[in-house]
């Protein structure tokens, strides 16, 4: 599985946490002192999060690191 493709599960599971969680782009952006761009962007696996950022995102969607990256 090439990066591209990673990015893409990253961003449609978090997208998927996010609305689980009933946050918009905007809540999460505000929540993560980020732009909704930003996050746009991650969702539709164009920009690469950082792990650092990955784990602030797991604890504000109150979910695992694993479930974020789980790609099956």
């Amino acid at each position: 599985m090439n990066l591209m493709s990673r990015l893409k599960l990253l961003g449609s599971n978090i997208k998927k946490y996010r609305k689980a969680k009933g946050l918009r782009q905007l809540d999460l952006a505000i929540a993560m002192n980020l732009s909704e761009d930003y996050i746009c962007r991650v969702e539709n696996g164009l920009k690469p999060m950082s792990l650092k950022k990955l784990f602030r995102l797991a604890d504000i969607l109150e979910v695992k690191m694993t479930d974020l990256i789980d790609f099956n």
